[in-house]
């Protein structure tokens, strides 16, 4: 695979290598459960100060609640004039009724089954969370739920200038836990095997086997070429990371877009039937020194679908996956 050697002005296209999918070296090997257990347990054992990813910013509007079950609490997020955002359990301290039906009125969240107004700063029953937002996502601290000492903000990994970057979020759910979804992605070896239809020469360069004291055993190191159509495509290198324990990070550190990130987060949301539900929450955030990515950002509405879209096909096959191994897991067929 040509080495990612794009210049700014230059396009990032590259011929890719012909070959075919059954003709790649294989990746088992390398793709040890040892080495992506290790990574796992890391990741898990980092602190979250009690923080959840529940929406993209932009889904808390300021002319409507939102409502989401995370860890089986039920919240209700909404934005006052200043467009600051507020969360809080989601049922009325009245009488119980769902507040995400409910309405925003001047920055208070009123109750549409008997018109109780609740300020941001709480009611006697009723006390809001702690939550943030970073721009791109929107946290909430659920302390009863995640028994860590709590931290003032969530634990972000490092974004391009907002200023400069196009993001976009995509979410959907599956019947699993999150720390499925977390092995998920730290097993980058699959990526041109199971999903050829996006990735071509994938090979890690970089990784800390099971116990190594490595200044940085938590770093993964993929070389990669994104496939655009046919034989082209864009060749990065791209290292990956677990800033907390429900969250990988794929930073792209060298060709096309460096800088750039495609952050993973992994929210439980409860069980049903039995089976616990995740939302996999995947925001990326691009950048780029190229005149063309400029003219992107100012057509970014346009854009964003294409990236979403993007980002729900390579999770529709990994969702599969993620909850095959919860089944396993919980099957006792399954060490991890």
């Amino acid at each position: 695979m040509p080495r990612p050697v794009p210049e700014p002005g230059w396009s990032p296209l590259r011929r890719l290598p012909a070959t075919r999918w059954n003709r790649q070296a294989p990746t088992w090997r390398e793709a040890a459960p040892a080495v992506i257990g290790a990574a796992l347990k890391r990741a898990l054992a980092r602190p979250s100060g009690n923080w959840y990813v529940f929406a993209a910013s932009d889904e808390v509007r300021a002319d409507r609640p939102f409502g989401r079950v995370v860890a089986g609490t039920e919240i209700v997020a909404w934005r006052d004039r200043e467009g600051t955002l507020h969360t809080a359990p989601g049922a009325c301290p009245h009488l119980g009724a769902p507040l995400c039906r409910g309405a925003v009125d001047t920055g208070r969240l009123v109750c549409r089954w008997h018109g109780l107004a609740l300020e941001p700063e709480g009611f006697p029953g009723w006390r809001p969370y702690p939550c943030h937002d970073d721009g791109t996502l929107a946290w909430v601290r659920l302390d009863h739920v995640g028994g860590e000492e709590p931290l003032p903000r969530p634990v972000l990994p490092e974004r391009p200038d907002p200023g400069s970057a196009l993001t976009a979020v995509e979410s959907l759910v599956g019947r699993c836990e999150p720390e499925d979804v977390v092995a998920n992605r730290l097993d980058p070896w699959h990526g041109s095997w199971f999903h050829p239809h996006s990735f071509a020469g994938l090979r890690v360069t970089e990784t800390a086997p099971p116990g190594d004291p490595a200044p940085d055993p938590d770093r993964m190191v993929a070389e990669v070429a994104f496939r655009v159509a046919g034989r082209w495509g864009v060749p990065v290198r791209a290292a990956f990371s677990c800033p907390e324990p429900r969250t990988v990070a794929m930073h792209i550190i060298e060709g096309e877009g460096e800088g750039s990130v495609v952050e993973t987060h992994a929210t439980p949301l409860g069980v049903r039937d039995g089976l616990p539900s995740t939302a996999i929450i995947e925001a990326t955030v691009a950048s780029s020194e190229r005149a063309g990515f400029r003219l992107a950002t100012r057509v970014a509405p346009l854009v964003r679908p294409f990236m979403r879209a993007a980002a729900r096909r390579l999770w529709r096959d990994d969702v599969a996956y993620a909850e095959r191994r919860y089944a396993l897991r919980a099957s006792g067929r399954w060490p991890g």
